[in-house]
């Protein structure tokens, strides 16, 4: 039997290098950083697209069922007299096959059209989100702007302040702040400050403008307008704070112990240059990722807070289009908060590569 351990391994064979025989120009797309990025974007929203039409079917009862329980509830019709009523006002074949209704929905959405309402026979849905989408952008712009700009000054002073009272203080607000979901806030303020004290006239604030108010280019519509918004902007502001303070905490101390603050402290220079020039504008610059994201849940930040405040934005549009079971409505309200978070994220992949060329060279 022959000494296993004289047995000398075996050499090693070399692995020849397989060479990538694909064309230039096809390796130079598939490369190109941008190209994956919106691949990857159009991949997700189809997909995406997909699941909402289906998990809209999966809700209990159909726009049909629901507008024939109302009219029986309410009007005392029959069964057959509601359903008959139903058939003829909305454009809706509650007996199609659901793949059928599939291939319908993505060859109108291939060519831009997302269809008519169901409950609103008529009316387009991207005519309904052109009505209702700017009142919400408007709201939920300002709360984004005073909630940034608020919570960099409140970061900056609370890492400037550390181990201070202050600094624990804004620490607690901010922990409190983040941690309230935004319709929760939204129904206390209600039933606290609308309700039981009396001081905000809620009723009147009700809509995005007053009766009779024109919409134009006035001092008078732009007031108007805030005092209806006014809450809801007070909620977004409130709940959204907090993060924007941690994350700047963070980020300023990170930037007061690099090396080029210290060489800037021992040349001289002013403190408030040392604080502006040289700490603020480095820590800034990792919140932009965050705010362009932030700027995609822009449109779907309202669908919870704006029911509640009764003001007439995509939010209200989308909840009230729940309860009616509008099928087409709800599609296209979805789709578009997953198109905005879903650009808002490609904005940020490539603001992020323009900044550090590391990203574009490698391989996600």
């Amino acid at each position: 039997m022959a000494d296993i351990a004289n047995v000398a391994p075996a050499a090693a064979v070399p692995v020849e290098h397989v060479q990538d025989t694909s064309p230039p120009w096809y390796r130079q797309i598939l490369g190109n950083f941008i190209f994956r990025r919106v691949l990857r974007a159009a991949i997700t929203i189809y997909f995406v697209s997909t699941a909402i039409f289906f998990l809209v079917r999966m809700l209990p009862g159909s726009p049909v069922d629901v507008y024939i329980d109302q009219q029986m509830t309410q009007y005392g019709y029959t069964y057959d007299e509601a359903r008959n009523q139903a058939l003829s006002l909305f454009s809706i074949d509650v007996d199609k096959p659901v793949l059928l209704q599939y291939a319908d929905y993505m060859t109108g959405l291939a060519q831009g059209d997302l269809g008519q309402s169901l409950t609103s026979p008529g009316t387009t849905v991207l005519g309904i989100i052109n009505s209702r989408i700017w009142w919400t952008i408007f709201s939920v712009g300002i709360a984004l702007v005073l909630s940034f700009a608020l919570g960099i000054v409140l970061g900056m002073v609370m890492a400037y302040k550390r181990n201070t009272w202050m600094e624990g203080g804004l620490s607690g607000f901010s922990s409190i702040t983040g941690s309230i979901p935004d319709y929760l806030l939204a129904l206390l303020v209600i039933i606290t400050f609308g309700v039981r004290l009396g001081w905000i006239p809620f009723t009147d604030m009700r809509g995005a403008v007053s009766s009779g108010q024109a919409v134009e280019f006035s001092f008078a519509f732009a007031w108007d307008a805030l005092y209806h918004a006014s809450l809801p902007i007070a909620v977004y502001v409130f709940t959204s704070i907090g993060g924007w303070m941690l994350l700047m905490k963070s980020s300023t101390i990170s930037a007061l112990e690099e090396d080029f603050v210290t060489a800037a402290r021992a040349r001289g220079i002013p403190e408030w240059r040392v604080l502006f020039f040289y700490v603020g504008r480095n820590a800034i610059l990792p919140l932009f990722s965050r705010v362009t994201i932030a700027i995609g849940f822009v449109v779907g930040g309202s669908l919870l807070v704006e029911p509640i405040f009764q003001y007439e934005g995509i939010g209200q549009r989308f909840f009230q289009a729940i309860q009616r079971r509008d099928y087409t409505l709800l599609q296209g309200i979805a789709l578009m908060v997953t198109i905005s978070v879903v650009l808002a994220n490609l904005l940020a992949d490539i603001f992020y590569s323009r900044l550090d060329p590391r990203i574009r060279a490698g391989k996600n």
